[in-house]
């Protein structure tokens, strides 16, 4: 039988492979040369900063602080077995994504030339898939690494900083593609996906 310890410690592994996995995705893709930009919003590297900071922070380890209660047997596996779904599936939409974007992808907002309106595939599910694959693996990540007040610490940053890409974002999408990026954003939650009946 499974200690507490060594499923632990196969969730933290998993995690650990899971970001293994998504530094791979971002790495490995086709740049658009500079000059293809039509427009950029560089009021996005601020959130960018800002979601980096929140990543570093679950990634400190549990002796900083008081961590995560002890649970009992069955629930261990369940808590275990939750991390490494949430951190499978974060990696599974961000690859979704990248896909779907194709060349359009890149970690600043900006357009480049002949952009169009992603609505499909993840994007027909939350306005911004990525940052939902992120928030994804900062709860993960926390919950295998962190204290709950880092956790808690990290999604309060987390939360700003991907505010503060959005609002760039949607601004220069809105001034590209007007009335149907409106209707696609009425029609389609940012990035917390709802229940549709």
């Amino acid at each position: 039988m499974i200690s507490q310890s060594q499923l632990l410690l196969v969730s933290r592994i998993w995690v650990i492979l899971c970001w293994l996995v998504w530094s791979v995705l971002f790495r490995v893709h086709k740049k658009p040369a500079k000059e293809a930009s039509v427009r950029r919003a560089p009021a996005s590297r601020t959130g960018i900063a800002l979601q980096a900071v929140s990543f570093a922070i679950v990634f400190a380890p549990r002796w900083l602080g008081i961590p995560f209660p002890a649970l009992p047997g069955p629930l261990v596996w369940v808590y275990c077995i939750l991390v490494m779904l949430v951190a499978t599936a974060s990696v599974w939409m961000v690859a979704a994504a990248r896909r779907v974007l194709g060349k359009q992808w890149s970690y600043e907002a900006r357009l480049v030339v002949g952009h169009r309106l992603v609505v499909g595939g993840p994007y027909s599910h939350v306005r911004h898939p990525i940052y939902t694959a992120m928030l994804g693996m900062l709860l993960a990540t926390g919950l295998a690494f962190s204290v709950w007040w880092g956790l808690l610490t990290a999604l309060v940053i987390y939360a700003a900083g991907t505010a503060i890409r959005i609002r760039a974002e949607e601004r220069l999408l809105r001034e590209a593609f007007g009335d149907d990026f409106e209707a696609y954003r009425r029609y389609v939650p940012a990035v917390i996906p709802r229940w549709k009946t």
